[in-house]
């Protein structure tokens, strides 16, 4: 029997990555895509070196071809898929002022359209076959707007407004979407680099502030291990110490 099929829209550096090791780790060949494949070279031959199955590709998910494309490959190639993650991002920072039509569409495209381009080709995949698991990667952005985040927060919200459409129709369909609202920093050079801008040294943030790549990975994980008699379509992420 084959190893069953997960494929990551979006696997960076670090949550994606962390997701794609998760899931090698149970037995799942992983595939992962992104915008520039060569930098998935060094993750995936980690994967393989530790007996796992995982192959790359380079595809932008703003473009329908390419998403098209992607599945199309990975069916064939690889296997049915049995999980899709969409893991883009498209945090940017803007004063409504400065905020140009270009940078609003981009991160919607990022944010939202990709996400839609996603689902609905996985969709397309796993409704015939009954079977199979969508989740989408949220932010604090998808349930509230903050000053500067106009362009990621409608993004996100709209991401959050389609995962929610396809639970409610897909759901019946045997088919789990998750949408996942990652309520607080992760530890990641971005992350850490932003809090040195604003003045702050990450390095002196009481344990477990940041939260580990690893622990968000652990989630996607559980969701899939759900029984459909108790899905669940959102979950919210942050530590323990957490304002909210």
């Amino acid at each position: 029997m084959s190893a069953p099929v997960a494929l990551i829209v979006g696997a960076g550096d670090y949550i994606g990555a962390a997701i794609a090791r998760r899931f090698a780790r149970g037995g799942f060949t992983v595939c992962l895509g992104r915008r520039n494949g060569d930098k998935l070279i060094p993750l995936v031959e980690d994967i393989q070196s530790e007996g796992g199955r995982a192959h790359g590709y380079t595809m932008d998910a703003r473009d329908e071809d390419s998403v098209v494309d992607l599945f199309a490959r990975v069916e064939s190639e690889v296997g049915p898929i049995e999980v899709v993650i969409f893991n883009v991002g498209g945090n940017v920072r803007f004063p409504i002022q400065e905020t140009t039509a270009r940078v609003f569409r981009k991160v919607w495209e990022m944010a939202c359209f990709a996400g839609f381009l996603t689902g609905r080709e996985a969709a397309r995949h796993m409704v015939p076959r009954g079977r199979g698991s969508i989740f989408f990667t949220g932010a604090s952005a998808s349930l509230r707007g903050n000053p500067g985040f106009a362009a990621f927060a409608a993004g996100k919200a709209g991401l959050r407004a389609l995962a929610q459409s396809m639970a409610k129709e897909l759901g019946p369909k045997n088919i789990h979407v998750a949408h996942l609202v990652i309520d607080a920093g992760v530890d990641t050079s971005f992350v850490r680099k932003r809090m040195q801008q604003a003045g702050r040294d990450p390095d002196t943030l009481p344990p477990d502030t940041l939260m580990s790549p690893d622990s968000v990975a652990e989630a996607y994980w559980m969701l899939h291990q759900q029984t459909r008699d108790a899905w669940s379509f959102e979950m919210d992420l942050r530590p323990f110490g957490e304002r909210w």
